[in-house]
């Protein structure tokens, strides 16, 4: 394992600040001690880098919130949080820092570093390309190297004078598509037949209760066309309890997954033809869910002045990740007002009825899938190499 005490070279100060980024972390981690087992490791992270090893200065979910609206009441505590971790790097002196993702909290944490001398690289590109593009103006002298997860990024960012790299999307590692559904089906008791509907709330706390009441009355809907559809949800464990304790009350009782393995084989059971569907948020599971062929539809819903802004900001035609790489609407996308039980119920629907719209899906999604990696070495493996150079390039 990649622990700090296990080991006594180069010091890499790591920082997830989300689900999804300590997935990254935990497999970069893993990366890098293939390839310099001698690496120490401090920072913050959640389950899967402290399973590697990484003592968190502080538990990782006190810094995943999302919304324009919703990060105001928190901004106190995230400010002590940052003090916090600046201190931390100034007494370890790491010989270099790794952020990633969570840009609102980790591009501060880098520019209030930026006079230590220390390198930092920064793993996953805030998207400015989406909206807010005139941020990218910030950016200059935040971090030492780049690394971007879609292939479109570099170009985006050599425009504006600064330097990115390409790595690949993790999604290629995650394992979504060797789930075993009928160990799922076996598991629970399912018919062989039995469309199975996956549900996808999100990770952060402040998503999920906007999602919940939407996909219970939903499922119920649903229950009335297809009585034999049975309802997965999938809880990330920083909000496994809140959910489990949310669908308690539901009419029709979800299956509620929060393990890694029991999601694939959920995501199995729903992707053979005829076999079910999911609803997701967007973001990473959209590519889960389409590298294991699981027909889907988006959606997603955040405070209505969140949403007034966000309109305002966004510059490109897709919210989720599928369609923006397909460079067309392959997946629909329900948002906002069109985040309702009626329409999510018909579109869920017909993903399960219509093999050919099914069908037309999953082609998509392949053709994705391929643009996602740059070469044939896995993406973590890519972007340990990229931190390895660059602490080489420091140390020469």
């Amino acid at each position: 394992m990649a622990g700090e005490a296990a080991a006594t070279g180069p010091l890499i100060w790591i920082m997830a600040g989300e689900a999804s980024g300590d997935v990254l972390g935990g497999r970069l981690m893993d990366a890098l001690h293939e390839l310099r087992p001698d690496l120490r490791f401090r920072g913050i992270g959640g389950v899967r880098m402290t399973e590697r090893g990484l003592t968190s200065l502080f538990p990782m979910r006190e810094l995943a919130v999302m919304g324009l609206v919703e990060i105001l009441p928190r901004i106190r505590s995230l400010s002590r949080r940052l003090d916090e971790a600046v201190r931390d790097i100034e007494r370890s002196r790491p010989d270099l820092v790794v952020t990633i993702d969570s840009p609102g909290f980790a591009l501060r944490l880098l520019k209030r570093i930026a006079a230590l001398g220390i390198p930092r690289l920064h793993y996953v590109a805030p998207q400015v390309w989406a909206w807010r593009e005139h941020r990218v103006r910030e950016f200059p002298g935040r971090w030492e190297r780049l690394l971007c997860l879609l292939p479109f990024e570099p170009e985006f960012f050599r425009r504006h004078g600064l330097e990115a790299r390409f790595v690949g999307h993790p999604v290629l590692q995650s394992g979504a598509d060797t789930g075993d559904g009928a160990r799922f089906r076996q598991e629970h008791g399912l018919p062989a037949d039995a469309p199975v509907l996956v549900l996808m709330p999100g990770s952060r706390r402040s998503e999920v209760p906007r999602l919940l009441p939407v996909f219970r009355r939903t499922v119920a809907l649903l229950r009335e066309r297809i009585p034999e559809l049975q309802p997965v949800l999938v809880a990330s464990p920083v909000v496994a309890q809140t959910v489990r304790r949310a669908v308690a009350g539901w009419p029709v009782a979800p299956i509620v997954v929060s393990e890694v393995a029991a999601k694939h084989d959920a995501f199995a059971a729903a992707s053979a033809p005829g076999g079910g569907a999911a609803l997701t948020k967007s973001g990473t599971s959209t590519l889960e869910l389409a590298l294991a062929g699981v027909p889907m539809a988006v959606t997603y819903r955040v405070n209505p002045l969140t949403a007034t802004i966000a309109r305002r900001l966004i510059r490109v035609p897709f919210v989720s990740m599928v369609n923006l790489l397909a460079k067309r609407a392959l997946v629909p996308e329900l948002l906002q007002g069109d985040c309702r039980p009626d329409r999510l119920a018909g579109t869920v629907e017909l993903l399960i009825r219509d093999r050919a719209a099914a069908d037309a899906q999953r082609a998509g999604f392949r053709a994705v899938m391929q643009s996602l990696s740059p070469d044939d070495v896995p993406p973590a493996t890519g972007a340990a190499r990229e931190v390895l150079r660059l602490l080489d390039e420091r140390a020469a």
